[in-house]
Parts: C-alpha cells; sequence; structure tokens
C-alpha cells in the first residue's frame, strides 16, 4: 500500500488490469454469484457475450460450475486470488437471513468481507465495483424513500449494510478514477427464488396464509429479471465516481393487492379474515420461543411479523432517470412467478 494514511490506495489506473486490446473481452467477477440473483446475473451477462465472466463463491454453482471457484469473502487471500485479472467486480455475497446467530456473522461478512475486497482490488489495480446493498439500510415504515434519506437500520443486516457502503465510499474518494456503483434492491422475487415473496405467495395458495392487520400497507417488491436487467445497463456506463441507487419495480401492491392476484392467477377462494396485530405478535413471539427450544428455524417470527404489517416503500426514480426501461412489467413477473411455482400444484387439488 502507497501509505498509511490510504489502506485502499495503491496502483493507478495504468495498471495491468486495464484491457490492453479491444479484442480481449474485459473480465467481470462476480463475488457470491452462486445464488439466485447471482446466478441469473452471470446466466445474462454469458449470453449478452461482452464480459468473460468469472464467480467465486463459498458455495458451488449447479448453473455455472464451469466458471466458479471457490473463494470466501472473510478471507483476504481468497479475495486477492479472486479479483487479479478483474476490470470489474459485482460483489454480492453477503449474509441476509434475519435469523443468522451468533449476530456477529453479519460483520464477518458484510464489512469485513467488502474491506478485503477493496483491499484486494487496490492491490491489484481494479477500479470498478458494483456492490448489492440493500433497503434495509433506511430502517421500516417510511413510506416512499429515496436515495437522499438519512440510512436508520432496524437490525443486524442493515447496519453492516451501511457499514460496508461507508467503507466503500471512501475507497471510491482516494482517487477520482475509481467507480462505485451502490444497488439498493428492495425485496427480490423470481422463479426459484425461495426467499420472503416466495414464502408469503406459498402461504397464501396453500390457504394457511392469516391476513394480520388491515393488509392496506403496501411493498415495494422487484423482479429478479429487472434487477439483473439494470445491473447489466450500469455496466454500459464507465463514468468515475460513486452512485446510489434504490431499484423497485412499479407499481407498489398492498397485502390485499397481492392476495387478490393470487385467488386471480391460481384461480383459488383465498379467506379474507383479518387478525389483529397484537394477536400476530404474539403467534411470532411463541414461534420464537419454540425457536430457541428446538433449535428449528421457523417461517413465522415476531420480526417477520413486524415487517409483513409495516409499509416498506422505496422510491426508485433516479434507477429509471438514468434511462432504464425494465423489461418486465410488475404484473406480468408475479403472474409468471406464480404460474411457475404453484400452477401444477394448485391443478391437482
Amino acid at each position: 500500500m502507497n501509505s498509511a494514511n490510504d489502506k485502499f490506495s495503491t496502483q493507478s489506473p495504468a495498471s495491468a488490469t486495464e484491457v490492453s486490446t479491444a479484442a480481449v473481452k474485459p473480465r467481470l467477477v462476480v463475488i457470491g454469484g452462486s445464488g439466485f440473483i447471482g446466478t441469473r446475473l452471470i446466466s445474462l451477462l454469458r449470453a449478452e457475450g461482452t464480459y468473460d465472466v468469472r464467480n467465486v463463491d463459498i458455495a458451488d454453482s449447479a448453473t455455472h460450475p464451469d466458471i466458479t471457484t471457490k473463494g470466501d469473502v472473510r478471507r483476504f487471500f481468497d479475495m486477492l486470488h479472486a479479483v487479479q485479472d478483474a476490470h470489474i467486480v459485482v460483489l454480492l455475497a453477503a449474509q441476509h437471513r434475519d435469523d443468522v446467530r451468533p449476530l456477529s456473522r453479519y460483520a464477518e461478512t458484510n464489512v469485513e468481507g467488502m474491506r478485503n475486497v477493496l483491499r484486494a482490488m487496490s492491490q491489484h489495480g481494479v477500479r470498478r465495483l458494483i456492490f448489492f446493498s440493500s433497503v434495509a439500510v433506511y430502517g421500516l415504515g417510511k413510506p416512499n424513500v429515496d436515495e437522499s434519506a438519512t440510512p436508520d437500520p432496524a437490525n443486524e443486516y442493515g447496519r453492516t449494510k451501511w457499514k460496508a457502503e461507508q467503507l466503500l465510499v471512501q475507497w471510491q474518494s482516494h482517487h477520482a478514477y475509481r467507480q462505485a456503483i451502490v444497488v439498493r434492491p428492495t425485496v427480490v422475487f423470481g422463479e426459484g427464488n425461495r426467499g420472503n415473496v416466495y414464502n408469503l405467495l406459498r402461504q397464501i395458495q396453500q390457504g394457511h396464509f392469516l391476513m394480520v392487520g388491515q393488509g392496506t400497507n403496501y411493498k415495494s417488491m422487484a423482479y429478479v429479471g429487472n434487477v439483473v436487467a439494470f445491473v447489466h445497463h450500469l455496466l454500459q456506463h464507465d463514468a468515475t465516481g460513486y452512485q446510489v441507487y434504490n431499484y423497485a419495480d412499479k407499481p407498489d401492491y398492498n397485502t390485499n393487492d397481492l392476495v387478490k392476484l393470487v385467488s386471480e392467477t391460481l384461480d383459488k377462494h383465498i379467506p379474507s379474515t383479518h387478525f389483529p396485530l397484537w394477536l400476530g405478535m404474539m403467534g411470532g413471539y411463541c414461534f420464537d420461543i419454540l425457536s430457541q427450544l428446538t433449535r428449528h428455524r421457523f417461517a413465522i417470527s415476531a420480526a417477520r411479523v413486524k415487517k409483513f404489517c409495516a409499509t416498506t416503500q422505496f422510491a426508485s426514480d433516479k434507477a429509471m432517470a438514468t434511462g432504464f426501461i425494465p423489461p418486465y412489467p410488475i404484473e406480468q413477473a408475479l403472474r409468471q412467478t406464480l404460474r411457475y411455482e404453484f400452477e401444477a400444484s394448485a391443478a391437482a387439488e
């Protein structure tokens, strides 16, 4: 490193990692690309063909094993090896579940992982990074939040994502030629995902869904096909500086709208009984206690009930102002996901 005051500063842009000829494809390294979003992003980039794509992940890739090598963001030398020939890095690796224990695992991966990636990029002169953060940095219950809002994370996941962003700000500020882009997606859904939206849709489809609250709280969501298309769009602009973008597909749906959409798409009657929030929270706390006693993770918890009943709306005007047009309207994406995941089982009932 050049000095004790710049722990992220080493090579200039005229480093060995710059593209030497027009005929050579720029190498793009996805760190943490074996998961849901990473797999879809890599598939899109490989099909498009502009980049020489590589994946580095602690987990195997079922879809892209031929370009995947093992690497752990918590290990600096893994990252040093991972980015040595890179021109662009996309950082997806994270602890993101809301029930990770011990809590120190969030910082180990989300914060120290970012630190390791940035140190490795500095040593190899890699100047472009796209980082997947999260709208969790804003906290809960704030309608239509845009990028100017002051971060106020409500959980350890959001706090560590915000700390990682601050490290990225520091890294970019040391050299004007560096490009750092932060994408803060809202909850992401799509075919093959097993996250919060899938769990909600599955409960509605199976008739196990209990409507806690009035169902008028709005939820911003993002379809995975649109999220990765937005990243591809950003890659086309080799600008310098630091930029932050929320990503959410519009219009937002409230919970009543989602129930109606599932009912219409799968031609299934869904009970419309509403339960008060206090009763739902009591049920969530009961599952929390049971989880501690049995060491088993349940789909229901007090934190998830609270999050379910909160309004989580996020503005994505800045993302759309870049000229990006989502290829999939959100209603189409929701219906497509529902049919992919549930239509066969619904027809068999």
